[in-house]
């Protein structure tokens, strides 16, 4: 299992944050309304990834987007397999210092003990072999928990740690992203309890083999400390969970050692009627923002 030295002393080691840019097919049409492009825009699914792949060229060409502030990017398989600037959308990223990472979940269950695990990844090896080939450093798989259900969020854990090490054997790096809810009822407890399941898949990794993480941020600040010191730990990442960028950065500033991998908190304010001066100012605010908030609690 051998990684990339560059890319993985950077997102070990590097002062930043990951940009999430992998809304798939259910996410789309409501990325593009909020980039002001209405649904009768399109009139096909292969129009409406065009519309979304216009969109995410536009940020990762714009000059504020760059490896000094933005150590990665999570790419759809469609953005993966597309062109930016006539480049393969992965070599054109790290080219300007940005560490490509693969969505490679294909959506999730329906709700079952609390929690939505992700549907069977029949397609699992084919993306990490896909993704290897075009130089994705990692993946990213997502699932849902909405209740504190012990049997839940246990078998959560599982599965997401079983998908991890056949990444890892694929030879990429696998984020582990159990979404906790901020609008569940029980989401304090939730925190705790997947909080125990994750230390105890992590201690019984085979030793070397590490993660990446990607975790609500929680109601209790410094909550995930723990993960945060694991040596089987690469880095812990923060999603934005639907708060507002200013709520979310203010959050990710009371969690040690966490960076942000924000999606619609660092889209907030785009929109494709901005010409490219406005679009690349509104981009660099925000990933300004994020930034200071990322390397503010190390």
């Amino acid at each position: 299992m051998t990684f990339d030295p560059k890319m993985m002393a950077q997102m070990v080691g590097g002062s930043g944050f990951i940009a999430a840019l992998d809304q798939s097919g259910g996410s789309t049409p409501k990325a593009l309304k909020a980039y002001g492009i209405g649904e009768d825009a399109w009139s096909t699914e292969e129009e409406m990834f065009g519309l979304i792949h216009d969109m995410r060229t536009r940020i990762v060409t714009a000059p504020s987007f760059s490896g000094q502030k933005v150590l990665g990017a999570i790419l759809f398989e469609k953005t993966m397999d597309g062109e930016a600037d006539g480049k393969p959308v992965p070599q054109l990223l790290w080219e300007r210092g940005v560490v490509p990472f693969l969505k490679v979940d294909q959506g999730l269950e329906d709700e079952a003990d609390g929690v939505q695990k992700m549907k069977p990844m029949t397609r699992l090896d084919e993306l990490v072999a896909k993704g290897k080939a075009r130089g994705v450093f990692g993946t990213k798989m997502r699932s849902v928990i909405n209740e504190a259900n012990d049997d839940g969020i246990h078998a959560i854990v599982t599965q997401q740690f079983m998908a991890a090490n056949q990444i890892l054997d694929g030879g990429l790096m696998p984020i582990v992203e159990p979404e906790v809810n901020i609008k569940s009822a029980t989401r304090g407890e939730a925190e705790k309890l997947l909080l125990k399941h994750l230390l105890a898949a992590l201690d019984g990794m085979d030793p070397g083999k590490r993660v990446m993480l990607k975790l609500t941020l929680p109601e209790e600040d410094d909550l995930y400390a723990p993960l945060v010191a694991h040596p089987a730990v690469a880095r812990v990442v923060a999603l934005s969970g639907g708060y507002e960028r200013d709520e979310a950065n203010a959050k990710l500033a009371k969690n040690r050692g966490m960076i942000a991998s924000f999606s619609r908190a660092l889209l907030q304010d785009l929109r494709a009627d901005m010409d490219d001066a406005a679009f690349d100012k509104a981009l660099g605010s925000a990933i300004d923002s994020i930034y200071a908030a990322s390397v503010c609690n190390g």
